[in-house]
């Protein structure tokens, strides 16, 4: 019996990588304009947990998962990773930042062969190694690497671990559950570090960003579950490299910036090495 990617699967891991940029932009856009990254990542959870916790449909049993140890490790995966990209995002391009972040892909292919035991390809294996090098292009570690770029690659690994820990407990819960699980755990958790950092007031485009910025990573992140309940995550991860582009986009329409030549090339070299990963993925699947 032969086996594809199917092509709702794609569309949905693009979309919702699409709507994180946005969700980062909007983020980037208040760290910018002085705004605390904790202040910004505690109100990305907040609002997000406000808004949809009338839809999230939480049962009385559903409860006891707010105590569980790995509910707990995923949710504070994510709010650590969130706080180090908008940290990053303070003083870095958006596409620069978003290149040093696909370390994630790298860490999730590896967390998933170690922990979940899914099948190891030493083709993408190949493949990912060809990416890392994109990542150094981009980050160039030792060549006036600015330490935003070394919180893109923090951000990167704990989304990694974020994208194998989703993976794991995905037939477990539902995926309104692990939702705003995440955000009322991550909200929590960031409120003590972000009291001292809250504007005296919000005018309507800060309120505006800020909703943009909690819903769109919100919404992204519901379907990244909805599709890690089918798929393995060695397979989302390579889908991933389509926030490059929208970064990029992002960038020079928003911001106005272009990342340099360097970091062009590594990114052009990352996107190759994600389209690549997905074409194997799919030729092994259509195998089985």
């Amino acid at each position: 019996m032969k086996h594809h990617i199917p092509m709702g699967m794609l569309g949905t891991v693009v979309l919702a990588m699409t709507l994180i940029v946005i969700g980062d932009a909007a983020g980037k856009s208040l760290t910018v304009a002085g705004a605390s990254p904790f202040f910004v990542a505690w109100s990305r959870f907040t609002v997000a947990a406000v808004v949809l916790l009338p839809f999230a449909g939480l049962r009385s049993a559903e409860l006891r998962g707010f105590l569980d140890w790995r509910i707990i490790l995923r949710s504070l995966l994510i709010a650590t990773g969130i706080l180090c990209i908008l940290t990053a995002l303070r003083t870095e391009p958006i596409a620069n930042v978003f290149g040093g972040f696909f370390v994630g892909p790298i860490v999730a292919f590896v967390l998933s062969a170690l922990l979940l035991k899914e099948k190891v390809d030493p083709g993408r294996v190949a493949l990912l190694l060809v990416s890392f090098v994109g990542v150094l292009l981009v980050v160039k570690p030792g060549f006036g690497m600015q330490i935003g770029m070394g919180f893109a690659l923090l951000a990167g690994c704990f989304h990694g671990s974020y994208l194998v820990a989703t993976r794991s407990l995905a037939g477990r819960y539902r995926p309104k559950f692990l939702l705003i699980s995440q955000l009322i755990i991550g909200s929590l958790v960031l409120f003590p570090f972000s009291y001292g950092e809250m504007p005296q007031s919000i005018d309507i485009t800060s309120g505006s960003l800020i909703l943009i910025s909690a819903l769109g990573s919100a919404a992204g992140n519901f379907l990244l579950v909805m599709v890690n309940r089918t798929t393995p995550a060695n397979v989302v991860a390579p889908l991933i490299y389509s926030q490059l582009l929208a970064a990029t986009v992002l960038g020079v329409v928003v911001f106005g910036t272009w990342p340099d030549e360097l970091a062009l090339l590594g990114l052009g070299v990352i996107v190759l090495s994600g389209l690549s990963s997905l074409w194997l993925a799919g030729r092994r699947m259509a195998q089985a």
